[in-house]
């Protein structure tokens, strides 16, 4: 095994020396030194040696937010355990299938939420951690000293993600020391981010674009962030004229373009704005690109990769597309086992450091999806034109990105099927100018006398808000072809214009 923590020496490097530097801004907030957040991450690995935790063990964490998330997040790592982050939405029962399937040995929670998780964590401990960064394990953490981090190797897990499918329950994707630092040390170069970058920070850190991409880039080029709770349209405009780069999700876009404030004037000491978890359509690209003069870099990547393609830092960024294979990744488009011809559409795969360790306790899930050659099946459908720019056009699975977070339509079918006198429901996601995809329901009723508001009210506390379906639309059938399989794309083409009022 390697003498050293292989995450952490690498993401250490960057600012070595350079401890008293400020790593993140946070307005109304102090300033945070990397000095500063190295010595809370080595608090938090100490308190989690002190509660038991060993190299190996999973530490679930649903929390809000902080630099002391963060500090968690790298502690974890420190001590040669598993971070699992699960995202603050996810309801009691939710988390109780995550508790239930990566047994892990600590889950930290918002304290309000404290006796809920404690009803489902089963051997677990439960410890807290709020939106001001206090809670028992900060608790805990300030009464520990310093700590050495314990050797991992690269092949090492250093997170366990859970990913959404169409079929089944969530599946955790396990990530590994080395594919988290190649990816960030690829992106950090290829996006060229340096010390002299500042980052505005507004993703959410449950989410490998938030963590992985932003966090991780971040601290690989020694960079600072401008750290906020979440989006904030006031504060990122004001942060604006002092940083470099921002990371976002479309709805970001969609929502700033909405504010009168952002002008040309405004953007103009930003060297990059990136695009990602959803796709952006080309009609954000060009309102952008006239409004602040920025072409946005749109790129391209899964739970279970991490990034895999990006537009051209420089060279042209092309709308509707997801750029190219990053370098030291390879993309291939297949269909019934060849490559397809340039302008065709098949099913994305791809190759690299970059692709995880397979799927948490699922071999033969793993097996169905990550070939023995190391070729990863996305289950996204692509096309890849002339010029080598890759378009995701379609999703195999149907998967459902809104706002950047993965829905997987039958969970939410399940649910609605069982309801009084519901026959049986179709879940699609199609375009919305604010989330990227909105989830709508399709709904075939026994009876006349079932209301849409009805479904509506009977999903409330059983899934997270992003997951409950914007639209419920009441239908006769639901389109089927000779097989009696449901034509989702039918009823996507059907309702592709339900909100176009912005509802």
């Amino acid at each position: 095994m390697s003498a050293e923590n292989h995450l952490i020496s690498a993401l250490r490097a960057a600012s070595a020396g350079r401890g008293a530097n400020v790593f993140a801004m946070v307005p109304g907030g102090e300033d945070v030194s990397f000095g500063t957040l190295f010595a809370g991450a080595e608090r938090m690995a100490a308190a989690l040696v002190a509660l038991g935790v060993e190299p190996g063990d999973r530490v679930a964490v649903q929390v809000t937010k902080t630099i002391e998330a963060i500090e968690l997040y790298l502690g974890t790592v420190m001590a040669g355990a598993v971070f699992l982050p699960l995202n603050t939405a996810y309801t009691g029962a939710e988390v109780g299938y995550f508790v239930g399937d990566a047994a892990p040995a600590l889950v930290v929670c918002d304290p309000a939420r404290k006796a809920e998780i404690d009803a489902i964590a089963g051997d677990a401990c439960v410890h807290t951690l709020d939106s001001a960064g206090e809670g028992t394990l900060r608790s805990l953490a300030d009464g520990q000293g310093g700590f050495d981090p314990v050797p991992r190797a690269p092949g090492d897990l250093a997170a366990i993600l859970y990913t959404s499918g169409t079929t089944g329950r969530s599946k955790g994707a396990m990530l590994s020391h080395a594919n988290l630092v190649s990816n960030s040390e690829v992106l950090r170069d290829y996006w060229r981010f340096t010390p002299k970058d500042v980052l505005i920070h507004a993703l959410p850190i449950f989410h490998t674009h938030g963590l992985f991409v932003a966090t991780n880039v971040a601290l690989l080029a020694g960079a600072q962030v401008v750290f906020l709770p979440g989006f904030d349209a006031d504060a990122i405009l004001d942060a604006m004229p002092g940083a470099t780069a921002m990371m976002g999700v479309p709805t970001f876009y969609t929502r700033l373009l909405d504010d009168p404030r952002l002008t040309r004037a405004q953007t103009s000491n930003i060297r990059l704005f990136i695009s990602g978890s959803a796709p952006l359509l080309v009609d954000t690209h060009e309102q952008w690109e006239a409004r602040t003069g920025h072409r946005i870099l749109e790129r391209y990547g899964m739970t279970e990769t991490n990034m895999s393609t990006s537009n051209p830092y420089e060279g042209e960024r092309r709308a509707g597309t997801v750029g190219f294979p990053l370098p030291g990744i390879e993309a291939r488009i297949m269909k019934d086992g060849a490559e397809v011809p340039v302008e065709e559409i098949g099913e994305l795969e791809v190759r690299g450091p970059n692709v995880f360790q397979g799927y948490w306790q699922m071999p033969e899930k793993t097996a169905e999806e990550l070939r023995a050659d190391g070729w990863f099946i996305t289950g996204d459908l692509a096309r890849r034109d002339a010029d080598g720019y890759i378009s995701i056009v379609g999703r195999e699975k149907d998967l459902i990105i809104t706002g950047g977070l993965n829905v997987y339509p039958k969970e939410v079918e399940s649910l609605i099927d069982d309801l009084p006198g519901v026959l049986e429901s179709a879940v699609i996601g199609v375009p919305h100018p604010d989330f990227g995809e909105g989830v709508v329901a399709v709904v075939v009723c026994e009876n006349s006398n079932l209301e849409p508001d009805s479904v509506t009210l009977a999903l409330e506390g059983q899934l997270a808000n992003f997951k409950q379906p914007k639209r419920v639309i009441l239908a006769e059938a639901l389109p089927r072809n000779t097989m009696g399989k449901v034509q989702k794309k039918a009823l996507r083409d059907l309702h592709k214009d339900v909100f176009d009022d912005k509802g």
